[in-house]
């Protein structure tokens, strides 16, 4: 009976909308089984961790009130007074966390594994757009609870955007809402948190998955050359559906440890006319970046150093992006070394930065 009203549905839907394509991924769609498959799933949990950051901040969004008066307050007593609001609160923050994380392994599996090669050269363009998005996220996100370190973390980030060539000082004025870091700020911020980025970042993520759905999982060298009677698949439904959900599983368990013994300190707020805390850093996301600024000189000739340390970040996060599209020689083989090299260069540049700022 039940199976009848369940076909019943499906006919009703199938007459007005044409369900062909769902049924042909569930029925059609297999996953390559090979060495790297386990790099199949970091998409995956990057998007599960997003969910969980829409759902945790929408909690968030019943209580928080924006504003120099009330910001540090609300989250005050989001984690004292709501049952469970310490708990999402951190789910939060850690997920975030979580997320540009997983976003990086992602990123860097299909580096390494040359996914990013025709005819998937949009789908990694948009990729690398969701992980600036994300670190967007985090940028914004971290000012929001208005405490102490979060206000000069934000005043030296936005310090920094201000030794851009020319239009420097105008981003500067446009992301403070002013000269300082205030309540205007703070606005400016919580509106991009929780409209402007999630908007495009939610289109994008649409766009990326549809680039992946309509290409299929894409397969290393190695196992294209393979025979088809060599080469072995999976299901996408149930099988590898299940086993992606068995991760999300388990991404969630360390997530909940992580929540109850590492909560995230509140701290106190944010005082205009207190002194700098020692020590100030940015997210580890952002980490490399801060410790290489520090380490240029003033000035190299004529030029700030900050700014020159800027467009050689800027510089190298084009050619990162545009890598699918460039040949750095006619030969495959050598192409494909120099390829690889730049990205364990980056990689270990990335890493290494990150420790020496923490240590």
């Amino acid at each position: 009976m039940k199976n009848k009203k369940i076909e019943k549905v499906e006919n009703w839907l199938d007459e007005r909308y044409d369900l062909s394509p769902i049924r042909n991924l569930i029925q059609h769609k297999k996953v390559p089984v090979h060495g790297h498959s386990i790099w199949y799933y970091m998409g995956g949990i990057s998007l599960f961790l997003f969910m969980i950051q829409v759902f945790t901040g929408l909690l968030l969004l019943m209580y928080y009130i924006p504003g120099e008066d009330s910001a540090y307050e609300s989250v005050q007593f989001i984690i004292t007074k709501v049952d469970f609001g310490w708990l999402i609160r951190n789910l939060h923050s850690w997920s975030a966390n979580l997320m540009v994380f997983f976003i990086f392994i992602h990123m860097f599996s299909v580096f390494f594994t040359n996914s990013f090669r025709k005819p998937r050269e949009l789908t990694w363009v948009t990729g690398f757009f969701l992980l600036l998005l994300a670190m967007g996220f985090g940028f914004s996100g971290y000012l929001l609870p208005w405490n102490e370190l979060a206000f000069f973390a934000t005043k030296v980030g936005t310090d920094i955007v201000a030794v851009v060539p020319f239009i420097g000082d105008s981003l500067k004025v446009i992301l403070r809402g002013g000269e300082d870091v205030t309540g205007a700020t703070l606005s400016r911020f919580f509106g991009l948190h929780v409209a402007f980025l999630p908007a495009i970042f939610t289109t994008l993520l649409v766009i990326h998955l549809f680039f992946v759905q309509r290409q299929g999982m894409s397969e290393p060298e190695e196992f294209e050359k393979l025979t088809e009677d060599q080469k072995k698949y999976i299901p996408f439904f149930p099988n590898f559906v299940l086993q992606d959900a068995l991760l999300w599983i388990i991404v969630l368990i360390v997530l909940l440890s992580l929540t109850l013994f590492f909560p995230w300190e509140l701290g106190l707020k944010a005082d205009a006319l207190a002194s700098a805390p020692i020590g100030i850093k940015p997210e580890w996301y952002f980490m490399f970046m801060f410790e290489t600024l520090k380490l240029l000189p003033a000035n190299i000739w004529f030029i700030e150093g900050e700014a020159v340390g800027i467009f050689a970040f800027t510089i190298a996060g084009l050619i990162w992006m545009l890598i699918p599209f460039i040949n750095f020689s006619k030969k495959k083989d050598l192409n494909n070394k120099i390829v690889r090299w730049i990205g364990i260069f980056s990689l270990l540049y990335m890493i290494a930065f990150t420790i020496k700022g923490y240590l």
